[in-house]
């Protein structure tokens, strides 16, 4: 398990691939609080810290499982 003090702004998260999903804006309770540029809907979006497999260097990695909401990262970019 991580500690989620290890969670820091401005870091990448990405899905169980390694594919871009946001960036961390802030961590509130037991969510991760994404930036809106990444987002199609230009809107905060939130990851729950259970969806954390792990953090590497300034990258965040999510489970397998992670559910990640629509229009995020490459998701974004695709509808966009």
């Amino acid at each position: 398990m991580f500690e989620k003090l290890r969670i820091k702004e401005h870091m990448e998260v990405a899905n169980s691939e390694g594919l871009h999903v946001g960036t961390v804006d802030a961590v509130q309770d037991d969510a991760i609080k994404l930036t809106k540029s990444d987002s199609g809907d230009q809107m905060h979006h939130f990851l729950s810290l259970d969806d954390v497999e792990k953090i590497d260097d300034n990258r965040i990695y999510l489970k397998e499982s992670a559910r990640i909401p629509d229009g995020l990262g490459t998701r974004a970019t695709e509808t966009a």
